[in-house]
Order: structure tokens, then C-alpha cells, then sequence
């Protein structure tokens, strides 16, 4: 109960603050606790920061499977691209109406656990630094991005020397940049939909990018009909 407490405070400040000002003093001020009773709970505010993007990173992998049905073929029978559109449609009925995208982007950004090359499991179990390791559901949900890029690669739909691991890499990195910049406005100044807007256009131009070459445009179109 405490602990959930904490971590509500933590997303109200990351929100009004952005996450590199927020210490673990003022998360022990807004939770109404000492800075000793904190560290109890949570030894650092990098394991508190990734306990909150575990969280929606869990309940954003549960709410796509259900849409997607993945007994059904990978990601349900539907084409890369298909899977894709899904995905962000998810994310964005999930995420799109709240600040919680905000939350998501700067924390990865903050903590930058993405390895430099390899794949987000790399160093198995053993590896207490990977990905997987210390966040196994953000670890997952871009996994099944690139698993989505490599059968967008087969069916002919993405440039086939397209490395998975370096493009989901900058999937993250722009949308993180974009997350640090919307920070910086007033909350009241914030338009959660202008956001989207801008988001779906960049992953609209990310998408086009990895395209293989003659492919048409419009069957790379994230906001088509499915």
C-alpha cells in the first residue's frame, strides 16, 4: 500500500517537474514521509523511476494481447505492418488522454538501459545489467517491436539489411526527445493530443524510413483502416 503510494507521488512529480529534477527528497516530501522511511522501501530513485515504467510497460503488453490474440500465429496472423498500426493504436487508447506517455519516455530516457548493440536479452539470466534483467516488460515490449521490423523485413515491406535492434533503439530515442521537450511547457500549456499528433507523425516518417525501396507509401500508412 505504501509502496504504491510512493510511486503515485513519484508520477505526479515527474509530470509537473520532469524527471531529472525530481530527487528523493521530494518524493519523501510529496509522499509525506522521512528520506529514511523512503530508502526502506526503494534504495535509490532509479529503482523507483523503473518500477513505474514497469508497471505501464506490464499493463501495456496485457492490454495488446488481448487485442491481437498471439495463440492465433504471431501477433495474431496480422502482417508486420498490421502488427505495427496495432501497436500504436494500443498505445495510444492506453496512453494518448493521459500523462503516463510523458512518464514512460523520460524514464527510459533518464535511465538509458538500452545495451549499445546486441539484443535485449543479451547476457541472459546471469547479466544483472541487461534490459531483460532489470526491466523485463520494457525489455518484451521492444522485443516484440523488432519481431514485428524482422516480418515486416520478410514479407518485403522493410529494407531487408534493416538492423531490428537499432531501429526499435530509435523509435525510443526520438519519442523520448519528444517527451523532454513537452516537459518543459507550462502543464497547463501541455495538449495531450497535439502530442499524438506529433508522435504518429514522426513514427509515420520512422516507418516510411525503414521502408524497402519502391514500396508504396500508403501501405506504410499507421492510421489506415485495418
Amino acid at each position: 500500500m505504501r509502496r504504491q503510494s510512493i510511486l503515485s507521488c513519484a508520477r505526479e512529480l515527474i509530470v509537473s517537474q520532469g524527471v531529472e529534477r525530481v530527487s528523493m527528497e521530494d518524493i519523501a516530501q510529496k509522499a509525506e514521509l522521512s528520506k529514511t522511511t523512503l530508502y526502506l522501501y526503494f534504495p535509490s530513485k532509479e529503482v523507483i523511476f523503473n518500477e513505474i515504467c514497469e508497471e505501464s510497460a506490464r499493463g501495456f503488453l496485457e492490454y495488446f494481447s488481448q487485442q491481437t490474440q498471439p495463440d492465433n500465429g504471431v501477433f495474431g496472423g496480422l502482417t508486420g505492418i498490421d502488427a505495427l498500426r496495432h501497436l500504436w493504436r494500443s498505445y495510444v487508447k492506453l496512453f494518448g488522454n493521459s500523462d503516463e506517455m510523458m512518464v514512460i519516455f523520460q524514464i527510459r530516457n533518464f535511465l538509458s538501459s538500452w545495451p549499445s548493440s546486441g539484443g535485449y536479452d543479451e547476457g541472459g539470466d546471469g547479466d544483472k545489467d541487461s534490459i531483460a534483467s532489470k526491466s523485463p516488460h520494457v525489455a518484451a515490449i521492444a522485443k516484440a517491436i523488432s519481431t514485428m521490423i524482422e516480418q515486416c523485413k520478410a514479407e518485403g515491406t522493410f529494407d531487408p539489411s534493416l538492423n531490428s535492434f537499432t531501429a526499435v533503439r530509435l523509435v525510443f530515442m526520438v519519442f523520448s526527445t519528444i517527451m523532454q521537450n513537452a516537459v518543459r511547457l507550462e502543464q497547463e500549456d501541455r495538449n495531450s493530443p497535439a502530442m499524438i499528433r506529433e508522435m504518429t507523425d514522426t513514427f509515420q516518417i520512422i516507418i516510411r524510413g525503414f521502408a524497402k525501396e519502391g514500396v508504396e507509401h500508403s501501405r506504410l500508412d499507421i492510421s489506415c483502416p485495418m
